[in-house]
Formats: C-alpha cells, structure tokens, sequence
C-alpha cells in the first residue's frame, strides 16, 4: 500500500488484509478480519449494498434448508424441453451458448444421486447455522433490525405434488432439516391471499430472511467502516500471489493477505493467478411488488412455479429464474414476465402500488460449491465466492472461515469439498 493508505490503517507493524468485493461474504470476511486485529482495506467499484450487485438482489431467504443443488437426477433428460417452454425458469441466450457449452456439460455431470449427496453434505455444513452467523456478524449494529427469524414454507397444490419431492426432502432430512405439514387452512392463517389451488404446505421451522439485503449490506459495511476498517472505491485489474493488487489506472497496494470475494467476477482474477474455473454467471432475476394489500408471513418456495416470495420491508420479492447469458448482456425480456405470471397464479387478484424489476450475477461453479481456501501458488491469496443460489445465506460462514484461513488458523470445518484446486 502506498504510504498514505498505511497511515490511514493503523500502525505500521499492524498486519494487513485487502478484501476485494463488498457483497455479503466479502464484508462479512472485512469485518472478522478487523475484529481479529488486522488493518484491513475493502474494494469494489460500487458501494456495498449496491443494486448491481447479488447480495443486493437475491431472494433474502437464509434458507439453511437449501442444500439440494439444481442439477439433480433426472434434470440432464428435462432440460431441453425446459429450454423451450415459456413457463419453465431456465433461458440460455443462444448467442452465448458456444461459450459456455464446456461449462454446462459439466453442471450437468454433477446430477448423479451420489454427486447430489456429496454436495448436498458439504452445503450443510456451510448453511446450517446461518441464522446465527447472521446474527453474530450483526450484533450490536444498524444492521441486525434487518434479520427477521421464523418459517420457511415449501407450497404445493396437494399432498401429492409434495409427495413428488419426497427424494428432495429425503436429503434435507438426513442433514437435520424435518418440515412439519399445515392444511389450507393453516396456509390462510399464515397468507391470506393465497389462491384456492394452494392446499398443502411443508413447513421448515428455525429459518430466517433479510428484510432488505441491499441495506443490510450497506449497513455492515458501515458497521465495518466504524470499527476501523477503510473502505476504498476502486476497480480491481489484477492480482498477484504475493499480496499485490492492481487497480484500473495502474496504482498498486500491497498486504500480507488478500481475500477474493468478487462474486461472479471473482474467476477472471482468478485466471490472473493461474487457477482456472469451470464458473459462469448464473443470472438470476426479482420483481418487486411495492405495498401489496397484503404479505405472507414467512418465506415461500413455490416449487411448481420455480420461484421464492420474501416479505421485506416495502413488500414482496419474488426472486428465481436461472438464465446462462453471461456477464456483459443486459436483462432479457422473457424472465420478469414469468414472475409477474408467478404472482398471479400464488395470489390471484392480489393488488400492489408499483413494480420493480431486477436482473443480477450469482457465482456459480460447476459442482455447486464455493471456492474457499487458500490458492495453490498465490500464497497471500485466499478464495472466498461461488455461493450459486446460498450466497446471502451462507456469506457470513463463507466470510469466517475465509479471514480465519487469512489469518493462518485452522477452520473447525471439513473445507476439502471447497478446495479452489479441486477441478485441476
């Protein structure tokens, strides 16, 4: 770091960290970091919290549950009628798919019950206590009034379309995660405007969600920044093995360790550092719907429709949809039209003031888990991104373990699933 930068970050024998990506685990990793006594530098283009980014606009679930990952048996034979059907979640844009044919290829390999398994197990361990990472990241700042605590629901139409998911739930079961079942009735008490269709309901107990991930964020970034923590506006060019970091315009900073948190841009620095991912963006899409006449109690996942609905502080957020497009291409058309279909058929005659649509990265590597571990030949760098569809749940565990892996300790968890090497 140059000499002003030191200044600013405390005592020149103080060692020194450079986390570079504000989202959830990037943060969450700052502020371990901070707290373990290091002076610690965060970077992004944008500030924390900021709407193009995943931790800003994913379904704000902390969704422990959530450990059965999208490619599953039997999904390799479903997708190309999925890819032409209107009403299924998954879209490629066509243009994109000779790039990423390589990775898909792959995805998809990891759909054998016995993959599943695997990486149902190593998901577990990084989501099963994330309400209280959450809260112990948050305690005692402005950002913890937005963690809310209480159930999260799996919808159906009867007992048999939940039956249909019994393999699903099977693996949840084993981790741990035992839903209890609610009738119609019981679905009203908890969301009243819920259409006649919906009569059945798998309840899991013990979750959580984010009123506001945006401003959650946002708010531990400040907490962050409060306790001594610099935050630094800046685009990161490249990395190297031994600590440096090169931002546009040539300026260099050094530290002792650098974590990468980038998100789905994580991979192209990566490659910077010789180690090479089979990642894509996963490009996932929201609708908003602003003060609706009502709001559900608790989260949903409306399996038939493909789709999570969150109660947040302005409304409802339907989040969902799995588009391969990569990273430069701007929104398509087609997806927030399927959950403004979504919204219709969950509450019929449901009314809202306004709309807002959104369409953001989430980091997805092929096998469904994150990068998180130190890089072979980048001693100085640790990976910390790959979150897929368990990013904000899972961010602050990711975070932990990633500044403990930093500061040289020995994480009290089985990191083998997630090595960043584990593809070569």
């Amino acid at each position: 770091m140059d000499d002003e930068q030191a200044r600013r970050d405390g005592p020149q024998d103080q060692r020194r960290a450079i986390v570079v990506g504000a989202g959830i685990t990037g943060v969450a990793a700052a502020i371990r970091l901070r707290r373990m006594g290091w002076a610690v530098t965060l970077i992004d283009r944008a500030p924390a919290g900021d709407r193009g980014a995943a931790s800003f606009g994913n379904g704000g679930i902390l969704a422990r549950c959530s450990i059965v990952p999208v490619p599953v048996p039997g999904l390799l034979a479903k997708a190309p009628r999925m890819l032409f059907d209107p009403d299924q979640p998954l879209y490629l844009r066509w243009s994109y798919v000779p790039r990423m044919l390589p990775f898909l290829a792959k995805y998809l390999s990891y759909g054998s019950e016995a993959q599943v398994r695997r990486i149902a197990a190593a998901l577990a361990g990084l989501t099963g206590d994330s309400v209280d990472e959450h809260r112990a990241l948050a305690a005692g700042s402005a950002a913890a009034g937005y963690i809310q605590t209480g159930d999260y629901g799996f919808l159906y139409r009867d007992r048999a379309q939940y039956q249909k998911d019994a393999w699903g739930h099977a693996i949840r079961a084993e981790h741990g995660f035992h839903p209890y079942e609610v009738d119609r009735a019981g679905l009203l008490e908890r969301d009243p405007a819920l259409g006649e269709a919906w009569t059945f309901g798998a309840i899991f107990p013990d979750h959580g969600w984010i009123a506001n991930p945006g401003a959650y964020v946002a708010a531990l970034a400040e907490t962050f920044a409060r306790e001594g923590g610099v935050i630094r506006r800046a685009e990161v060019e490249a990395l190297s093995g031994d600590g440096r970091v090169t931002l546009a315009g040539g300026a260099v900073m050094r530290a002792d360790r650098v974590i990468l948190a980038a998100g789905a841009w994580s991979a192209r620095l990566a490659a910077g550092l010789g180690l090479r991912l089979p990642m894509e963006s996963e490009r996932g899409y929201h609708l908003a719907l602003k003060s609706p006449a009502s709001a559900p109690a608790h989260p949903w996942m409306v399996g038939e429709v493909k789709a999570v609905t969150t109660p947040m502080d302005f409304g409802v957020r339907l989040a969902g949809i799995v588009e391969f497009g990569g990273l430069d291409a701007g929104p398509s058309e087609a997806p927030p039209k399927l959950l403004r279909k979504a919204a219709a058929r969950i509450w019929p005659g449901l009314e809202w003031e306004a709309e807002e649509e959104w369409m953001g990265h989430r980091p997805v590597l092929a096998d469904s888990l994150p990068a998180l571990g130190a890089i072979p030949g980048a001693p100085a760098v640790v990976a910390a991104f790959g979150g897929q569809h368990v990013g904000l749940t899972a961010g602050p565990r990711i975070g932990r373990l990633a500044a403990e892996i930093a500061a040289g300790r020995t994480p009290n968890a089985d990191l083998a699933p997630c090595a960043p090497d584990r593809f070569r």
